[in-house]
């Protein structure tokens, strides 16, 4: 299982119901295709797992799934609050037809180290046909997913990689000098993008690819081209925008990129309130900007 290229973090749109909105979802998809990425994570953070029951998440995957007809890799978030509610995330992926899984530890539980090995150790012994992504989301979870964790699997056959999105630049580059050849590393945080991939990186897990994915394959097949001028060009007429989402309200300001970008994905999920016309305005600005 190879992690490489652009792999947007898909958004969830939902209608003007409410309900999840697989007709856009499909839309999105394809146009990501058609832009050039190399695969998708669905049901991620900026997906809104945590606001989807399980039929709404089968509805995620099984269209995911459908419309990417093989034509990248597939990644399904599956956590959850405890190890056994992750081991049926985890059925349920696979009925849907993901077998690569993303792993954050475990919210609210608050796991230590030893707690965590033994919380992956159990996802891993309930599947045999499934390869695991670590996921190291602090800010999320209040857990990180520490030395000892990477030293644990390093040398698991289906512990295949790491999404990194502490913020910590350090942590990535800890990943890719002392794991190098371990794990895949895939940058998490959108704003540090060049940086991670100067350091070893091999994929984007990218939330603003929802709503610009031109732009953020022209990043990284620039530097897969060892134009690193070229990237850097790129990512200097996307910071301003990635810099906007990361200070807040990140999912909203993603699913209204979408809609400027002729897809209509709805509002988030309470507890996020919409963007005020204010913010909006705002964003659209630094949006438009980025677009010439």
């Amino acid at each position: 299982m190879k992690m490489q290229g652009i792999l947007p973090a898909l958004v969830t749109p939902f209608d003007k119901s409410g309900h999840v909105d697989g007709a856009t979802l499909a839309s999105i998809v394809e146009y990501q295709l058609n832009a050039g990425v190399s695969g998708f994570v669905a049901l991620g953070s900026t997906g809104e797992y945590y606001a989807l029951d399980d039929a709404e998440r089968r509805l995620v995957m099984r269209t995911v799934k459908e419309v990417a007809n093989g034509k990248g890799t597939l990644i399904a978030n599956c956590n959850g609050a405890s190890t056994r509610e992750v081991i049926a995330q985890v059925r349920q992926a696979i009925e849907c037809g993901f077998t690569n899984i993303l792993l954050a530890p475990p919210f609210y539980a608050l796991p230590s180290q030893e707690e965590l090995i033994g919380h992956y150790q159990a996802v891993l012994d309930a599947f045999a046909d499934i390869n695991v992504i670590l996921y190291n989301y602090p800010i999320r979870t209040n857990v990180e997913v520490g030395t000892s964790v990477l030293e644990a699997f390093r040398h698991h056959p289906r512990v295949v990689g790491i999404k990194e999105s502490s913020g910590n630049l350090l942590r990535a580059i800890e990943i890719g000098e002392n794991f190098k050849g371990d794990y895949q590393l895939s940058c998490g945080s959108d704003d540090q993008a060049l940086d991670f991939f100067l350091w070893g990186a091999t994929s984007w897990i990218c939330g603003p690819a929802n709503c610009f994915p031109d732009q953020v394959v022209a990043f990284q097949r620039a530097f897969a081209a060892g134009d690193i001028q070229g990237a850097q060009a790129v990512m200097r007429s996307l910071f301003p925008v990635l810099a906007s989402m990361e200070q807040g309200k990140f999912i909203q300001k993603v699913k209204y990129g979408c809609e400027l970008a002729g897809f209509n994905s709805g509002n988030a999920r309470l507890p996020l309130l919409p963007l005020s016309e204010a913010e909006k305005a705002e964003f659209r600005a630094i949006f438009e900007a980025s677009q010439r």
